[in-house]
């Protein structure tokens, strides 16, 4: 967006309104004395023009106006925003696959009575009281585990155990050393067995920040088409203010020519009366419409920015782009065929079969048994030192093995046959939907079609209208100088034709909503402003 000064030839004419109703107080005009001077209405176009204000406006071009508000809109940057949550449900959902270390250390000592003598204990007498094992046991251990794409989980623990009796003893080793490499393993063989079973909470995470990102694309897409109504609104507005002061000036120009008339002799007053009313009502309508250009500034400001000091500006918005007359013709066929690709609701849909697919799938697989292997392999080490019990670890002499099945099944299994069917249920039900949408899309890209044809031949009439009209005031102008017809009549034709040009802007900004209207339908908008969405 940039600024340019001085004043564009499309910004409003700021206090006119106001001079003229200063100009036009009915019972002081009606008693005014007309200038002499021919050139009134120069003269007081000038005395307006300089109570203009001389600020700088805003030019922005409809392309301009889109690229801003893609960065600044508010429901855009929700958006984002929403879709950048789902994001982390992808990761969360993938880090139940990361594997675990755990790290833990403890010392203890006990000092306990005993009732006998025990095996490993030198010197041991009976008598009366208790005899006394005093053990230190300082533990370390390290353990790393993982669950597994295929449903599995395996664990493997180092530990190292330092053990010493206080006193004279008999054991091997005091302090011993020992040492444990274990390493476990479960693993499903039906229920919950496979990675395309143990993948589906993240491709369902995937799936789902798919569908916010056609959802952002559509938002996208809404968006723009906002721009380009509020865009073309203001540009209606404007013309159309333009088109009110023509009418504002035709309406003077009347009441100079009756007044000289009067005033010559040749026209009754009640004529210059006439045509002073029609100059009052003119005023009204320029006054309406600066109103409705500022508040289609307002609106566009919005849509364009969520800085609440920018809403508060007053500087004119000057539109720079003009509408487009030229007729744009609709195949069919081809944009119906652009359309159920594009669409992002037809994304959407074909994204969410996909996704009831998937956990119809999962649901399947939990009416099977849940049959499960479970087995674990380990080395020990014992010795007088540390590095006695890793020799003794690795020499594999001592180990132990194990493994086994087992096997689970709710009688009955009304649970999982109750959600597997539901998951049908539901596939069907989006595979219905999405043949709705597509049905919708076919109907859309019709209506759109038809819209932009129509809209092009209300240009032609509404044209030929607005020709009729200005030949008609012409015409009633000439009678009134015959003097066989009435200012009413001329103003009413003067009315008819600033109607007659309001419906041919109307109509021809109604075309470009139009085009507007069949590029969102078609999911076209991105081609059409050359927009990449990363």
């Amino acid at each position: 967006m940039t600024l340019h000064s001085p004043i564009h030839p499309l910004v409003t004419i700021g206090c006119l309104a106001a001079t003229f109703l200063l100009c036009v107080i009915p019972d002081g005009w009606a008693q005014s004395t007309l200038p002499e001077s021919s050139s009134f209405l120069e003269e007081n176009d000038s005395s307006l023009h300089d109570l203009l204000p001389q600020d700088s406006v805003i030019t922005l071009t409809l392309k301009e106006a889109v690229l801003q508000a893609l960065e600044e809109n508010l429901d855009i940057r929700v958006s984002r925003q929403t879709r950048g949550i789902r994001v982390t449900d992808i990761i969360f959902q993938q880090a139940q696959f990361d594997p675990t270390i755990e790290l833990s250390g403890r010392y203890d000592r006990s000092i306990a009575p005993l009732n006998r003598p025990i095996f490993g204990l030198e010197g041991v007498t009976i008598g009366s009281e208790p005899d006394v094992l005093d053990q230190n046991d300082t533990r370390f251990s390290l353990t790393f585990k993982q669950k597994l794409l295929t449903g599995g989980s395996y664990d493997l623990n180092f530990d190292t155990n330092r053990n010493s009796v206080a006193g004279p003893n008999s054991f091997l080793f005091n302090p011993s050393y020992f040492s444990n490499l274990l390493f476990n393993l479960t693993q499903p063989l039906l229920k919950n067995f496979g990675p395309s079973v143990n993948k589906t909470q993240i491709v369902l995470a995937r799936n789902a920040v798919a569908v916010e990102y056609f959802g952002f694309l559509n938002q996208v897409q809404t968006i723009t088409a906002q721009i380009e109504k509020a865009y073309w609104e203001l540009v209606f507005t404007r013309e159309n203010l333009k088109v009110a002061k023509a009418s504002l000036r035709a309406a003077e120009e009347l009441l100079l020519g009756n007044r000289a008339k009067v005033k010559a002799g040749v026209m009754a007053d009640v004529e210059a009366l006439q045509a002073q009313a029609g100059v009052a009502s003119r005023i009204e309508q320029v006054l309406l419409a600066q109103k409705a250009v500022q508040d289609q500034e307002d609106q566009l400001r919005q849509l364009l920015s969520p800085n609440e000091e920018q809403l508060t500006q007053t500087t004119p918005i000057v539109p720079l782009d003009t509408p487009q007359q030229q007729y744009e013709a609709t195949n069919l066929s081809t944009a119906i065929q652009i359309a159920m690709k594009n669409r992002p609701d037809i994304l959407q849909a074909k994204k969410n079969i996909e996704s009831s697919g998937v956990q119809a799938q999962f649901a399947k697989n939990q009416l099977l048994p849940d049959l499960s292997f479970q087995g674990g392999v380990g080395l020990s080490g014992l010795g007088n030192s540390t590095s006695d019990t890793w020799d003794r670890l690795g020499s594999t002499d001592f180990y132990n093995m194990g493994g086994g099945l087992v096997l689970s099944y709710p009688l009955g299994n009304r649970s999982a046959q109750s959600q597997y069917q539901r998951r049908l249920q539901e596939t069907r039900q989006n595979e219905t939907l999405l043949q709705r949408v597509r049905q919708q899309v076919i109907l859309d890209v019709k209506e759109a079609a038809r819209r932009v044809q129509t809209n092009h031949k209300r240009i032609r009439t509404t044209q030929t209208a607005r020709t009729l009209s200005e030949r008609q005031l012409k015409a009633e102008q000439e009678r009134l100088n015959l003097g066989l017809t009435t200012t009413r009549n001329v103003l009413e034709f003067q009315s008819d034709l600033a109607e007659a040009k309001g419906n041919e802007l109307r109509a021809i900004l109604d075309y470009n909503l139009a085009l507007s209207n069949r590029r969102l339908v078609t999911a076209t908008t991105f081609d059409h402003y050359d927009i990449t969405v990363k």
